[in-house]
């Protein structure tokens, strides 16, 4: 055999080894070295009602905290409309609670009363008709004159049974579905008054968390809807890095296992962190992030929360993030064994 066929033979033996250590290799000793990208989110804020905007306190690279008032729309149109509201609960409720009192006891007395005015009437309307029958069979009386008497005694026995059935009525009180469809009417101002309050307070732009004031979409005085931005703002906290992990060094960390991160610039400060979130599925590694393995190697995307008191991270600065291989539970890197 030629010497250049057994170099070439060599060559290729050798390669095809190498592959084979590199596919069967096991996970490197000591600490992991990731490569990242902080990951800032940003949120529009806008006000959940519309209206006109009366006032924005802050601007474009104010910082700002959780439930920091931010702007607030001209109130007067959700204060008329929460007032009226208010007059026509308290109208519901004095109306449920007239209905479970019942009548007054000088209404009951009025009806019984006129009971006894309309028993007293009838009382002289038969002794009229019993005068007109007496007539009429002596032939002293008319006809007309006895069945006038007669019909004048039924009339009058009928509206006495009328006051009685009225009586009846303002001893017993209202009926159970009259009080339960006051008490519904009480029900339905009572949750019209909750919804007005909470417009009136989402009248009001109230930051969701600790950050910083990006953009400023809009100015005093413009009209706008629900859901309409009015400020970009980026939160601070908590911040991410996104970084990926090649499958056999996947098995060396876990949620929670502690991260030491540290930036390009040499003044900057080390900073750590904690593995927050391990993708389940693998993918293709990104253009965009240099690793020591091939660019078609699949990797998993992991999320790094960042510990940043100092506020210098900012959306897509790139870190370096060392994960202690001792877990979790392990002792920290020394500072001279960081890169």
């Amino acid at each position: 055999m030629k010497p250049r066929v057994i170099v070439i033979v060599v060559i290729l033996a050798l390669l095809a080894g190498g592959g084979w250590w590199w596919s069967r290799r096991g996970p490197a000793e000591g600490p992991l070295v990731l490569q990242g990208n902080v990951e800032v989110r940003q949120v529009n804020l806008g006000f959940k009602v519309a209206g006109r905007i009366a006032q924005l306190l802050v601007d474009e690279g104010d910082h700002v905290v959780a439930g920091q008032k931010l702007a607030a729309l001209d109130k007067i149109y959700f204060e008329d409309t929460l007032r009226q509201l208010r007059a026509q609960r308290d109208q519901s409720a004095a109306n449920l609670a007239k209905m479970i009192a019942g009548n007054r006891p000088e209404e009951i007395a009025q009806a019984e009363a006129l009971v006894s005015e309309r028993e007293a009437t009838l009382a002289n309307m038969k002794l009229t008709a019993e005068r007109a029958q007496k007539l009429f069979t002596t032939a002293a009386g008319t006809q007309k004159t006895y069945d006038d008497a007669t019909m004048a005694a039924r009339q009058a026995e009928a509206q006495r049974e009328s006051a009685r059935q009225a009586l009846n009525l303002m001893k017993a009180g209202f009926r159970k579905e009259d009080i339960d469809l006051a008490r519904g009417q009480l029900a339905e101002r009572e949750a019209a008054i909750g919804i007005a309050e909470r417009q009136l307070a989402d009248a009001d732009l109230i930051a969701p968390g600790p950050g910083i004031v990006l953009s400023r979409v809009r100015e005093a005085g413009a009209i706008v809807n629900g859901g309409e931005t009015v400020f970009i703002v980026s939160l601070t906290t908590p911040v991410w890095v996104r970084t990926y992990v090649s499958e056999l060094e996947l098995g060396r960390i876990k949620p929670g296992q502690p991260v030491d991160l540290r930036l390009d610039a040499p003044q900057a400060k080390p900073m750590t962190g904690r593995i927050g979130f391990i993708s389940t599925t693998a993918e293709f590694t990104p253009k965009t992030v240099e690793t020591r393995e091939l660019r078609t190697a699949l990797v998993y995307r992991v999320r790094i929360v960042a510990d940043d008191p100092d506020g210098v991270l900012r959306q897509g600065m790139p870190v370096t993030a060392t994960v202690n291989a001792a877990g979790p539970d392990g002792p920290r890197l020394s500072e001279s064994a960081r890169p």
